[in-house]
């Protein structure tokens, strides 16, 4: 008798169902019905609370002899590859309900939390206090079911699926990226089902837009959507849930003869982009990614869509305390930026720590807000130091930009020669990049583009990284970026009309990446408090004249005649996550005979004056000659000294404090005018070393000078700081 495939097939996939029920039904015969969820005070989707629900009512689980392997069994539980890591002590907040669970003691490979040996389900000397919690890692088994052993309390469970996704049907919307219309799809049991729209709300599309980084979601056309496969179960979301995980199962999908379900439709949902990913008819897709939003804004993260919460309040932008930070509120955040729902909501400095004052503390959104600063907040709590600054990453849409991208022929995935997918004579090809002009900014762009972080290195030959030989080739050239773009396709270029004398090859653009970077940021106060004027013997500027630090026409007057300069210091913080380290190493370090000292940097910062039209009128600069670690928040041990040769740098949570006597420590006002101008400080001016934030880089301060003394005052960070008019603060007599 002939083998037929399908029949056999079919029959396979029976048994293996089968099985897996049956495995479910032998287990429950000797154990507790429990189904599990992670709830509490989550700051990702993925970790949570273990609560489990037995007899009609949700409780906890004791930390008590609680390890690894019994949040290896809980995640698995859940659909999840593996457990990361478990907290002890109600680190989610404290449950409510029953403790089901105490002393468990699991070797990792039950198939249910109810199969690992224990005092007894129900049975528990502990509180609330002591409830356990867990972090699962972001992946899903491969090939989960979800198989509802309370098929009586189905409104009380969690959504457990393989994966989501939307799938765009219409031609017009096949094209597009990112996909913002299509079925709704979940993956449970290895297949990719629809799901029926019988009590599909509004709330639910907004809760799946926001996974796939879309803000809002918008009506759709419902009419040119076809029959499908549907899911066993509708879906429950309230609207402010970040991720499908946290809604609630809705009741079982029932079906008609015909295989359509009783609202006769698929779920469909269209969603609204934020403006950075909005396609528009003239330009396509915004090329760079600036923020328009006047209250809110991002800074410190490696790629678009994360950073430390900063907020402008009174003219000043400040943090955020991550006491009670939540998921929630992140999420109000990143809808408010023009992303989805928050991934991850951080805590502790995690993504550097800011400036300036910390403006809001235990926020408490709905998750509804149109704004985090509509969310209510504790106006009176302080104490909270930027150590404590609150951080965001937002679901982003799927752009497909690393896909034409790649770093060939490196030790290791974060580093390699630069390699680009380009059109060619009607065909895509893989090539390199000419080096010529390649730097910090556009090895940025790439480490983004690939989410490697940031950059560590760019580099102009890449002899030592053998890449793909036939994209040896170069086919693009004269890239300039200035950093905020998404992909490096979004970068100025030749296009088509290729110039590379060097060649690729060898010469072609490279980059090392880095999950973390420093990131340097000037103390205002300082300037404002230590600034003065001194009159100085142009006999003892010698060697300051050497180093290019007074003005143009200096070399032009006698030697007995006086410079008069506006001295300061400076102290510089390093509030990134790595080390400060000068890009060149110490052997190529350039000695200064004069001032008896190498220079690890030749151009460290930059000190300008300007009239309020923008002109420059004086100008100053500062090599360093010296990196190291002057001081140190408690707790932290300085690394870098420059005696005896020693490695130059500045560590996190320190800072290098540069004397106001010290030479090149000022400006050259000997031709100044009396008059108001701006002065203007920045550091590590040409991109030499890589950082995660260069924004705040620059300090300006408004300046009085009447021919005989001089008012600093309204100094702050960053490009855009606004500067009061009014004079005062802090007068400053010539010494």
């Amino acid at each position: 008798m002939p083998v037929n495939p399908t029949h056999w097939s079919f029959k396979i996939k029976i048994l293996i169902s089968t099985a897996l029920i049956f495995q479910l039904l032998v287990l429950a015969a000797d154990t507790p019905r429990i189904q599990l969820r992670l709830a509490g005070d989550k700051r990702k989707h993925n970790e949570g609370r273990v609560e489990v629900f037995y007899n009609g009512e949700w409780g906890t689980v004791c930390d008590d002899d609680f390890t690894i392997h019994a949040a290896q069994v809980v995640c698995r539980e859940l659909g999840y590859l593996e457990a990361v890591s478990w907290s002890p002590s109600s680190k989610y907040g404290k449950g409510e309900g029953p403790i089901w669970f105490d002393n468990l003691h699991c070797t990792g490979k039950e198939k249910t939390l109810a199969l690992c040996p224990s005092n007894g389900i129900g049975v528990s000397d502990c509180k609330h206090s002591e409830d356990v919690g867990v972090v699962c890692s972001d992946k899903r088994i491969p090939g989960f079911k979800f198989i509802n052993t309370l098929p009586n309390h189905i409104e009380n469970l969690d959504i457990q699926v393989e994966d989501v996704r939307i799938r765009a049907i219409l031609s017009s919307y096949r094209k597009r990226i990112p996909v913002t219309e299509g079925y709704v799809e979940v993956k449970d049991g290895g297949k990719w089902k629809q799901i029926c729209n019988a009590e599909w709300t509004q709330l639910n599309s907004r809760v799946i837009c926001g996974m796939f980084g879309f803000p809002g979601e918008r009506k759709y056309n419902a009419r040119v959507y076809k029959k499908p496969s549907y899911w066993d179960y509708s879906v429950n979301c309230t609207g402010n849930e970040a991720h499908l995980s946290s809604c609630k199962l809705g009741q079982a999908t029932t079906l008609k003869p015909n295989e359509t379900c009783a609202g006769g439709l698929p779920v469909v949902v269209s969603c609204v982009p934020g403006k950075a990913f909005a396609p528009t008819p003239m330009t396509g897709f915004r090329k760079a990614f600036r923020h328009e939003q006047p209250l809110v804004r991002l800074r410190g993260g490696a790629i678009v869509g994360e950073g430390r919460v900063e907020v402008l309040k009174n003219g000043e932008w400040g943090t955020i305390c991550d006491d009670n930070w939540s998921l929630l509120s992140a999420t109000v955040v990143c809808r408010e930026l023009g992303f989805g729902t928050a991934k991850e909501a951080l805590s502790g400095g995690r993504l550097g720590q800011g400036m300036g004052p910390v403006h809001m503390n235990e926020v408490e959104c709905s998750g509804f807000e149109k704004s985090i600063t509509e969310c209510f907040f504790n106006k009176e709590a302080l104490g909270c130091s930027h150590e404590e600054d609150a951080a965001v990453r937002c679901n982003v849409p799927a752009m497909g930009f690393q896909e034409s991208l790649r770093l060939s022929g490196g030790r290791n995935p974060y580093e390699g020669r630069v390699e680009v997918l380009m059109e060619r004579n009607g065909s895509l090809v893989w090539g390199t990049v000419c080096s010529e002009g390649w730097g910090t900014m556009e090895a940025m762009v790439v480490c983004r583009q690939l989410g490697l972080g940031f950059a560590s290195n760019a580099f102009q030959e890449t002899w030592y990284w053998p890449g793909e030989v036939s994209a040896d080739n170069v086919v693009m050239s004269g890239v300039r970026c200035s950093g905020t773009e998404m992909s490096l396709s979004h970068c100025l270029h030749h296009g088509t009309h290729l110039s590379c004398p060097k060649g690729g090859g060898r010469n072609a653009a490279g980059v090392s990446c880095s999950e973390t970077a420093p990131d340097l940021v000037l103390n205002p106060q300082v300037v404002e408090q230590t600034t003065y004027m001194e009159d100085r013997p142009m006999f003892m500027l010698q060697c300051a004249y050497e180093e290019n630090c007074l003005s143009s026409n200096s070399g032009e007057v006698p030697a007995n005649s006086y410079r008069r300069l506006l001295r300061f210091s400076s102290q510089i913080h390093n509030n990134g996550q790595s080390d400060f380290r000068p890009k060149a190493s110490r052997h190529s370090w350039v000695w200064h005979d004069c001032h008896r000292h190498y220079h690890s940097m030749e151009v460290f910062t930059l000190y300008d004056m300007f009239s309020l039209n923008g002109t420059k009128v004086a100008e100053g600069h500062k090599a360093s000659f010296c990196l190291e670690d002057s001081e140190c928040d408690e707790g932290i041990e300085k690394r870098y000294e420059c005696a005896n040769f020693g490695e130059q740098g500045i560590t996190v949570g320190c800072w290098d404090t540069y004397r106001h006597d010290i030479d090149c420590q000022w400006v050259d006002i000997t031709d100044l005018k009396p008059g108001d101008y701006i002065f203007q400080i920045i550091i590590n001016p040409n991109y030499e070393v890589p950082e995660s934030d260069y924004s705040n880089n620059i300090m300006k301060c408004r300046c009085r000078y009447d021919g005989h003394r001089v008012w600093m005052y309204s100094c702050h960070n960053g490009k855009t700081s606004q500067l009061s008019l009014t004079p005062a603060v802090l007068l400053m007599w010539m010494t």
